[in-house]
C-alpha cells in the first residue's frame, strides 16, 4: 500500500497549510474552510495531519491480513461518514439563516403532510381492528329506480340468510339507538347499539369479561342484559371486576349486565356506550316483511378462501329464489331491488376517500414547492463555494466523495426539518380538532403515534437524497478549472445553473398557482353551497331529542300526551312564538324513507313505486320551523285522529304536476287499499333540504298526524326570540317537571346542524387556504432569494456598465423583465395544472365549472402581485447599485 505525506508549513498569518507538490503544486488554506482534518475536505491522499519521522515524501509498505484489512476498511468507512458529518453539521452551524430558513420550510411541508396523511392513515389505510378485517363485509338492500340508493336490511332478511349462504361463515345485523340510562332525576340519554347474538363472534372480537349475547335473549320477553364499553365500565363502575350480574337501569327496565368489552373497542364510528340484544317478535321475522323496517345495517365475514364476488353471486341467487315469498313482489322488482355485498371499511369511507385524497395531493403539491425553493436555496449557497469545491477536487477529492458530502449534508438538513415537522405535525393534528376532523367516519382513531413518526423520517431520509441530486450534479459539473482562475467574487455562474435555478422558480409558480385555484374552487362552491335555501328559516330555532321509553310510553296515547304537555308548557315560556314536535329533523343523519301509493296514479313505462321522507307530527312544528305554505292547509291539533296528510311541493309536483293535490289519497306502502287505510292531502307545503344543503335528487315528503307515525325518538323544534342555545336549560326544566326520567339530549339550533353538515366542505375549503397561503409565501421567498443572488452575483458587471452610462432604470427593468418572464411561464403551466385541479375535483365540488373566469382571474391576480413583489425588490437594488464601491470591492 502506497501513501503519499504532504509536508506541512505555517503562514506568516498563522495558518496552516500543506505543501502538494507531489500532486498538484498547489497550496490550500487548510484552516480557510473552518477545518482540522484533511480527511473533511476529501483529500484521500492525506492520512494524518502531521507527516511521518522521515519528511520526505516516500513509500511506505505494509501487508495485513484479509481480516485486518476488511475491518481496516470498515474503520476507514466509518470515520469518512463521521468526518462528513461533522463537517455537515459544521457547515450548516455557520450558516444559521440558511439552516434556520431551510428548517423551517422542510417542517412546514412536512408537518403539512403528516397532519393530513394521519387523516388518511387512520381513515383510508389502517385496518379495521379486528381479526381479517378484510373479511368483514356489509350488505344492504338499493332501490335504485324507486331513487333509494341505501335503505340497509331488514330483520327478515337477517332471519332467511344466516346460515342459508355458504360464502359467509357468519351473518349478523345491529341497529344504532338511543337510550335512557340510570335512576329517575340522574337520567342520561346515551348512544347504544343493538345486536344480534352473532355480532361479536362475526367482528372476532368479544367481551373479556362476561360472555356475548344468546340466542334465547333476543325477544322483549327476555332481552333483559346489557355488555358495556370498557369506557363505561371505569367512568359508572370504576372498572369493578365483580361487575357481572350487577343491574343497570335502561330506558326505565332493569337490565343484568352480563360482558364488559376490551379497552379500545368501537365499532366503525359508533360512540354507543352500552350493547343490547336486538329483540324482536317472532311474527316481525316473517319473510312477507322483508322489505318493511329496512333500518337495520347487516354485516358479514367471508368464509375462508371466499372471493367477494363468489358472496355477491350466491347473494343474487338467494335473493331471486326468495322473491316470490313477498306479497308485493313485482313492485319490488320494478323499484328495482338488489342486495349490494361490498367491503365493510371501504363501504364506511366512501362518502370522504375523494375530499381526503385532494387534500392529501394539495399537501405533496407544497412540499413539492418546498423542496424546490430549498433546492434554489443549495443551489445558491453551492455557487458561492465553487472555488472551494475545485480546490478540493484538484487536491485529490473524488466525484464520489463530493456527492457523499453534499448527501450527508442534504440528509442532515432534511433529517432536522424532520424533527421540527413532527412537533409541526403533532400541533396540527391537534388543530384539525377545530374543523371538525372527529365528525369524519372513523375520525375519532386520529392520533398522532409512533406509527406516523417512523414513517416521517424515512421520509425526510428520501427527501433529502432527492433534493441533493441537483446539488451533486451542479458541484460534479462545475469546470474546476475556470473556478480556479477566477479571482473576481462576481464571476457569473453558467447557463446551465442558471436555467435549472429559473425551472424550479417557475415549478414553484406553477404548483402556487394550482394550490391558490383549487382553494378558490373550494371556496366558491362552499360560498354556493352555503348560499342554498333549505327551504324554511332556520334563525332563532333551538331543536332538542327526546326518547320515550316503550315502560312508560307504550302506546299512542301516553306518547300524545306526553307531547301536549311538553307543548302546553313550552307556550308558556316568553320569548317562545311557536312550537312542535316532530320524529326527524333535516340535518339529523336520519334519512330513511318509505314507498308511498298514490290513487289513480299509473306508473309510467319505466316508472316504479317511489320512496319519500315520512314525517309524524304535532304541534306547531309547521311555524316552528318557519316552513311556506303552498296551497290549502296546514296540520292543526283537531287533525290527530283523522287520516289527513300534508305534501311538500316536490311530492305533489311529481304526481299532480298540473296542479290540484289537494283532496287527493295516498297509501303508505305499495298498493291501494280500503279507503279507510287512505290518507288525504289537505295542504301542500315548501320543499325543504333533508340530508343536505346540496343535495341534487328531490325526493319528496309526506307528514301525518303524530299519532300515524309514533316513535320512540322525538325532536322537540322551537322557535324563541333570543337567542336558542339560551332556551336549553328551560326545555330540559320543562320535560323534567313532566316526566324526571326523561333528558334532552342533542341540543342544537338549526343553524349549528345546518353549519355541522357542512364541515365536509368547510374544512378541506380552510385547510385548501392555509396550504395555498404558506405556497404563496414560498414561492415569494424562492422568486426573490433567486433574483437577489443574481443581483449579488453581477454586482462587478452592473457597476461597470453603469460606470459606462447605463442607466439605473435600465438595469432595474432587466431584473424585473426577468421575473416576469419566470411569472408568466409558471402562470401559463399553472393554467393548465388548475385546469386539470378542477377536472379531477368535480365529484366534490358544487355547482362550480371546471375553472371559472373569476376564479382564474383571482388566482392570476394574486400571483401577479407576490411575484412582482418579490422582483421589484431585487431589481430596485440593482438599480441603486454605486458603480465605485462595486468595483472599488473587486
Amino acid at each position: 500500500m502506497r501513501e503519499h505525506w504532504c509536508q506541512p508549513s505555517v503562514s506568516r498569518d498563522g495558518d496552516r497549510s500543506f505543501s502538494c507538490s507531489a500532486c498538484c503544486k498547489l497550496r490550500c488554506l487548510h484552516l480557510a474552510y473552518g477545518t482540522g482534518d484533511a480527511q473533511e475536505l476529501g483529500f484521500d491522499h492525506v492520512r494524518a495531519s502531521q507527516p511521518p519521522s522521515d519528511l520526505y515524501l516516500g513509500e511506505r509498505e505494509s501487508v495485513a491480513s484479509p481480516g485486518v484489512e476488511a475491518r481496516r476498511k470498515h474503520s476507514e468507512i466509518l470515520t469518512f461518514m463521521l468526518n462528513d458529518l461533522k463537517f455537515a453539521f459544521r457547515q450548516l452551524v455557520k450558516n444559521p439563516g440558511f439552516t434556520a430558513v431551510a428548517m423551517l420550510t422542510l417542517g412546514l411541508c412536512l408537518g403539512a403532510n403528516l397532519t393530513i396523511f394521519a387523516v388518511i392513515d387512520s381513515v383510508l389505510l389502517r385496518p379495521l381492528p379486528f381479526p381479517e378485517p378484510d373479511r368483514l363485509v356489509t350488505l344492504f338492500n338499493t332501490y335504485s329506480k324507486a331513487g333509494v340508493e341505501r335503505d340497509g336490511a331488514s330483520l327478515p332478511n337477517y332471519y332467511e340468510r344466516r346460515g342459508n349462504i355458504p360464502a359467509f361463515a357468519r351473518v349478523s345485523i345491529l341497529r344504532y339507538d338511543k337510550a335512557i340510562v340510570g335512576d329517575a332525576g340522574s337520567t342520561e340519554q346515551l348512544d347504544i347499539t343493538r345486536v344480534s347474538p352473532e355480532f361479536f363472534t362475526t367482528l372476532g372480537a368479544g367481551p373479556i369479561l362476561g360472555r356475548a349475547f344468546m340466542e334465547e335473549e333476543t325477544t322483549y320477553q327476555t332481552d333483559n342484559v346489557a355488555i358495556l364499553t370498557d369506557t363505561y365500565w371505569r367512568q359508572y363502575f370504576n372498572a369493578d371486576r365483580n361487575v357481572l350480574g350487577r343491574q343497570i337501569r335502561v330506558d326505565g327496565l332493569s337490565k343484568t349486565i352480563v360482558g364488559v368489552l376490551p379497552p379500545g373497542f368501537r365499532f366503525l364510528s359508533s360512540k354507543a356506550r352500552l350493547y343490547l340484544p336486538l329483540s324482536s317478535n317472532p311474527g316481525d321475522r316473517e319473510a312477507k316483511e322483508r322489505h318493511s323496517s329496512n333500518g337495520y345495517e347487516m354485516i358479514a365475514r367471508l368464509a375462508p378462501d371466499v372471493a367477494l364476488t363468489t358472496a355477491q353471486s350466491q347473494i343474487d341467487a338467494h335473493d331471486a329464489a326468495h322473491a316470490a315469498e313477498y306479497p308485493d313482489a313485482k313492485i319490488i322488482a320494478d323499484a328495482g331491488f338488489h342486495t349490494i355485498v361490498t367491503p365493510l371499511h371501504a363501504d364506511h369511507v366512501k362518502a370522504v376517500r375523494p375530499t381526503l385524497l385532494l387534500m392529501q395531493a394539495g399537501v405533496l403539491f407544497l412540499l413539492l414547492i418546498g423542496g424546490a425553493n430549498l433546492v434554489n436555496l443549495l443551489l445558491v449557497r453551492a455557487s458561492g463555494r465553487v472555488r472551494e469545491l475545485a480546490i478540493r477536487q484538484s487536491l485529490g477529492a473524488s466525484r464520489r466523495h463530493v456527492v457523499r458530502q453534499v448527501m450527508t449534508e442534504s440528509v442532515l438538513l432534511a433529517l432536522v426539518g424532520g424533527l421540527f415537522g413532527l412537533a409541526v405535525g403533532n400541533g396540527g393534528i391537534q388543530l384539525l380538532s377545530v374543523f371538525g376532523v372527529h365528525e369524519l367516519p372513523l375520525g375519532a382513531h386520529i392520533a398522532f403515534d409512533g406509527r406516523l413518526a417512523m414513517m416521517a423520517l424515512p421520509g425526510a431520509i428520501v427527501l433529502g437524497i432527492v433534493i441533493a441530486l441537483p446539488i451533486a450534479w451542479f458541484n460534479l459539473r462545475g469546470h474546476r478549472v475556470n473556478a480556479l482562475q477566477s479571482e473576481s467574487r462576481g464571476s457569473t455562474v453558467s447557463h446551465a445553473a442558471q436555467r435549472v435555478r429559473h425551472g424550479f422558480i417557475v415549478a414553484q409558480i406553477a404548483l402556487a398557482f394550482v394550490l391558490l385555484a383549487g382553494a378558490g374552487l373550494l371556496g366558491l362552491s362552499l360560498k354556493r353551497a352555503m348560499a342554498v335555501s333549505p327551504g324554511f328559516r332556520a334563525d332563532h330555532i333551538l331543536t332538542g331529542q327526546v326518547s320515550l321509553p316503550w315502560k312508560s310510553y307504550p302506546d299512542w296515547p301516553s306518547r300524545l300526551s306526553f307531547i301536549e304537555r311538553l307543548m302546553e308548557g313550552v307556550r308558556s315560556q316568553p320569548g317562545v312564538s311557536s312550537a312542535g314536535v316532530i320524529n326527524n329533523v333535516p340535518f339529523s343523519g336520519d334519512n330513511i324513507k318509505s314507498g308511498f301509493t298514490v290513487q289513480g296514479h299509473v306508473l309510467r313505462p319505466g316508472e316504479s313505486l317511489r320512496a319519500h321522507y315520512f314525517y309524524g307530527v304535532g304541534g306547531d312544528v309547521f311555524a316552528a320551523l318557519g316552513i311556506p305554505l303552498r296551497e290549502g292547509r296546514f296540520l292543526v291539533s283537531a287533525d290527530s285522529e283523522k287520516r289527513v296528510c300534508v305534501v311538500d311541493e316536490d311530492f305533489a309536483r311529481y304526481y299532480w304536476s298540473t296542479g290540484g293535490a289537494i283532496g287527493q289519497r295516498l297509501f303508505l306502502a305499495g298498493s291501494e287499499r280500503a279507503d279507510a287505510d287512505a290518507f288525504t292531502v289537505v295542504g301542500v307545503v315548501g320543499a325543504m333540504k333533508q340530508a343536505e344543503l346540496t343535495e341534487a335528487q328531490t325526493q319528496g315528503a309526506v307528514y301525518v298526524p303524530y299519532q300515524y307515525r309514533t316513535v320512540a325518538n322525538i325532536f322537540t323544534v322551537n322557535r324563541t326570540s333570543q337567542r336558542p342555545e339560551t332556551f336549553g336549560l328551560s326545555l330540559q326544566k320543562i320535560v323534567r317537571a313532566i316526566d324526571p326520567e326523561l333528558p334532552v339530549n342533542d341540543l342544537r339550533s338549526m343553524e349549528v346542524r345546518i353549519a355541522d353538515s357542512l364541515i365536509v366542505r368547510r374544512s378541506p375549503a380552510l385547510l385548501a387556504g392555509l396550504f395555498a397561503a404558506v405556497a404563496l409565501l414560498l414561492a415569494a421567498i424562492g422568486t426573490y432569494g433567486v433574483l437577489a443572488y443574481a443581483v449579488a452575483q453581477r454586482r462587478r458587471e452592473i457597476g461597470v456598465r453603469m460606470a459606462l452610462g447605463a442607466l439605473p432604470k435600465a438595469i432595474g427593468k432587466q431584473f424585473l423583465c426577468l421575473g416576469l418572464r419566470l411569472l408568466m411561464a409558471g402562470t401559463a403551466v399553472g393554467v393548465f395544472g388548475a385546469w386539470l385541479a378542477g377536472c379531477a375535483m368535480q365529484s366534490i365540488l358544487f355547482d362550480v365549472p371546471t375553472l371559472p373566469v373569476a376564479t382564474l382571474a383571482g388566482t392570476s391576480v394574486i400571483m401577479t402581485v407576490v411575484s412582482l413583489t418579490a422582483c421589484w425588490l431585487p431589481a430596485r437594488r440593482a438599480a441603486r447599485v454605486d458603480p465605485m464601491e462595486a468595483l472599488r470591492c473587486e
